[in-house]
């Protein structure tokens, strides 16, 4: 969840490490976070500054009281887990003598112990946070050696969790060295200078060439270069990539919010993930599945683990892989897979899906699943996350970055994904010619086109949107696709407007929820396409039911689907779509939804109450 941001420049003190420190914390506010703090290098010494809020309350302090020039920063974004959001608590936290800064994502778990072992020791902590322990760890070790990265060696071997470290010290002004474990740290390679951050988004602004940190790694930070050790201390060579998307991709592109924007960019995402899948003969080619193609031909079970929006996309790829493949499919929410003896085994293969890869519920979920023989193939946005590396084989969707917290064009383009995924086995496993497959892709090249039209006609979502920013309850409805669409709906309704919305299978109602229905309560009606009839009229009762019972119905439904104008209060067309699409096209009106509700409520929906981008934290 926290921001990470390290940078180590030329040996002149400037003003450019806080400006970069500061410049990277700005493009990490979408992670959430209720503190910030930053830790320069002077040839005075060490130099802090931090405050509870948002990164306006920091900016504030530096033009009040400025630090000096700098060779050297950290800068850190906190979301609190040990102690409250204050400005004790916010990071920097700094050893008793003022020598060493220490930033922290994630949590140190036998923090108790270890502080207990400081305090008997007669060390005074200042902060309820479990990261003070760290610099104090930190500061007692380097009182043997005069090595930062010896000692962040040392003290890392003791802690157990999940962290991502950066640590500088006042006797080494020109070097930031970072440490990880089961959360993400990525490298940034400049001229003349270097970077560390918890994403790229951290230094985009800077340089496009990066490097990766894999777990339990230790790196060492310096203007002219990057030195990567193993927990022994055994140096090794990352891999370096560079970053397919530039600075100006995280900024709102004249929205007035990012959400708005990702909201926008759903036709590129999609486009995106789709490009360069085929061979020369039409084949379907996915270059990142090196798992053996006798190994997939093999599988006998899908099991698909996700947390939030992306196990929604999980839903939707179920009917889908279902259908095409032949093949049973289960999804299940990550933090309850390892939990309940899940039966896992050679023959199975499990997809792993989340926009950050480095969902933390996720990333344990895939390390049982591979204790248990199986295969896991993540389905990720981020290059270098912990999912994607941790993974037998990895399927990128080219969404580009996702600010808003509240998750899009992620939704969007793992769906993709997911139908190329099971496009690619049933294709591989015999169950579809490649004409078939053609076909299928044919229609999904033509999504981009229709979400756009969606988009097109957003202004009419917007009013009635408006028209019930008082609303104190929604409930979403929908069969078969439009099920998880239902799910998905209603999640971002209660993300962005923070009002009771409630996700049905619409053939439920009559088991329960239809007790909810009163006068004029709304309901969303996600409709299948007419050319599935049986299907068709079964949501047409289900509106009837609603409706007749006062509620007010608001409908999804495909352009020249008239029969169910006569029992909806608000139709929203979508174009005609293969059933098993649907999803990528009905879903946007429920997003523009939640969003121009939630604006008319005057709410922050870039960054909802309480949410972070990604849950790095079990």
């Amino acid at each position: 969840m926290c921001g990470i941001v390290g940078y180590v420049g030329p040996a002149t003190p400037s003003t450019r490490p806080l400006d970069v420190a500061m410049e990277g914390l700005a493009r990490l506010e979408y992670r959430g976070y209720d503190s910030a703090g930053v830790a320069l290098v002077t040839p005075e010494g060490l130099a802090t500054a931090k405050r509870a809020g948002k990164l306006a309350n920091l900016r504030g302090a530096l033009e009040e009281d400025p630090l000096p020039g700098a060779t050297a920063a950290i800068g850190h974004t906190r979301w609190a887990t040990h102690g409250g959001p204050t400005d004790t608590n916010a990071h920097p936290h700094v050893s008793e003598d003022g020598s060493l800064a220490v930033i922290h994502n994630g949590i140190i778990e036998n923090f108790a112990a270890l502080k207990a072992e400081l305090l008997a020791d007669g060390v005074t902590f200042t902060s309820e946070t479990d990261t003070e322990v760290v610099a104090h760890l930190l500061a007692r070790t380097m009182n043997g050696s005069a090595d930062l990265t010896a000692a962040m060696l040392s003290v890392t071997a003791r802690l157990e969790g999940a962290f991502t470290l950066l640590a500088v010290h006042a006797d080494q002004p020109g070097t930031v060295v970072g440490a990880r474990r089961n959360s993400p740290l990525v490298v940034g390679l400049g001229e003349g200078e270097n970077f560390l951050g918890s994403d790229v988004a951290a230094f985009i602004a800077f340089t496009k060439e990066a490097m990766e940190v894999d777990q339990d790694q230790v790196v060492t930070l310096s203007a002219d270069g990057v030195r990567v050790v193993d927990a022994a201390g055994a140096e090794v060579h990352p891999r370096r990539f560079t970053v397919d998307w530039d600075a100006a991709a995280a900024v709102k592109g004249g929205f007035p919010t990012f959400m708005e924007k990702e909201i926008h960019d759903q036709p590129k995402a999609v486009a995106d993930t789709l490009l360069g899948r085929t061979d020369g003969h039409g084949n379907l080619v996915l270059d990142e599945l090196r798992i053996d193609e006798a190994i997939l031909r093999s599988v006998d079970k899908i099991i698909v683990i996700a947390c939030g929006t992306a196990a929604y996309a999980g839903h939707v790829a179920k009917y889908a892989i279902e259908h095409w493949c032949r093949i049973p499919v289960e999804v299940e929410l990550a933090h309850e897979f390892r939990y309940r003896d899940p039966v896992v085994n050679e023959k199975t293969l499990v997809v792993a899906i989340s926009q950050s890869g480095e969902t933390m519920d996720t990333i344990m979920a895939i390390r049982h699943a591979r204790e248990q023989g199986a295969k896991v193939l993540a389905v990720v946005n981020t290059h270098g996350s912990t999912i994607a590396r941790e993974s037998d084989a990895v399927l990128y969707t080219h969404a580009g970055p996702e600010v808003a917290v509240a998750s899009t064009k992620a939704f969007l383009a793992q769906i993709t994904a997911c139908y190329l995924l099971g496009l690619y086995l049933s294709q591989l496993r015999g169950n579809k010619y490649v004409d078939e497959v053609a076909g299928y892709l044919e229609e999904l090249g033509k999504l981009p086109a229709k979400i756009q039209q969606v988009i097109d006609g957003e202004e009419n979502v917007k009013e009635v949107a408006r028209s019930m920013k008082d609303a104190t309850s929604v409930l979403f409805l929908g069969r078969h696709v439009g099920y998880p669409v239902a799910l998905e709906g209603a999640l971002k309704l209660k993300e962005l407007a923070y009002i009771h919305a409630e996700g049905f299978a619409a053939g439920e109602l009559k088991h329960g929820p239809i007790a909810l229905i009163d006068e004029g309560q709304p309901v969303f009606v996600i409709v299948p396409t007419p050319r599935r009839p049986t299907l068709h009229a079964k949501v047409v009762s289900n509106i009837q039911e609603v409706r007749a019972r006062g509620a007010r119905t608001l409908v999804i439904a495909e352009e020249g689907d008239e029969a169910v104008t006569e029992f909806a209060d608000v139709v929203f067309r979508v174009p005609q779509t293969p059933t098993l699409m649907m999803p990528l096209v009905t879903v946007v009106p429920l997003q523009i939804f939640a969003l121009a509700l939630a604006s008319a409520k005057g709410l922050d929906v870039d960054q909802p109450r309480n949410l972070a981008k990604s849950v790095t934290v079990e």
